[in-house]
């Protein structure tokens, strides 16, 4: 039996638009409150990744690190329209560091 994940991306209308095409689930959230449901409506879901704008997921620091202990979802933030805030590549360097005890990336 083969399970099947299924990727969703959540942040504001314009910056998330485009991933339809691709064929992942958009959900235009602009309100924190409302994200923080859809999260944890998604994880129940079967929802492996979980894209979401810089700019939301700094609104929503509590409930990613709720996410972070957890093997899924994967909650991956990515820069929106309102900017890039290096949230998204300060959590590749966690992870980096994390897994091989070094910052090998020099973030520091």
């Amino acid at each position: 039996m083969t399970t099947t994940y299924k990727t969703a991306v959540l942040g504001d209308k314009d910056s998330i638009y485009g991933f339809a095409s691709l064929g992942f689930t958009i959900f235009p959230i602009e309100d924190s409150l409302e994200a923080v449901k859809i999260m944890r409506q998604l994880s129940d879901s079967g929802y492996a990744i979980i894209y979401i704008t810089e700019f939301l997921a700094s609104q929503i620091p509590q409930e990613l690190e709720r996410f972070a202990s957890q093997a899924l979802p994967a909650i991956i933030p990515i820069p929106g329209l309102r900017g890039n805030t290096g949230m998204g590549m300060k959590n590749v360097s966690k992870s980096v560091e994390k897994a091989v005890g070094s910052d090998i990336l020099g973030d520091s």
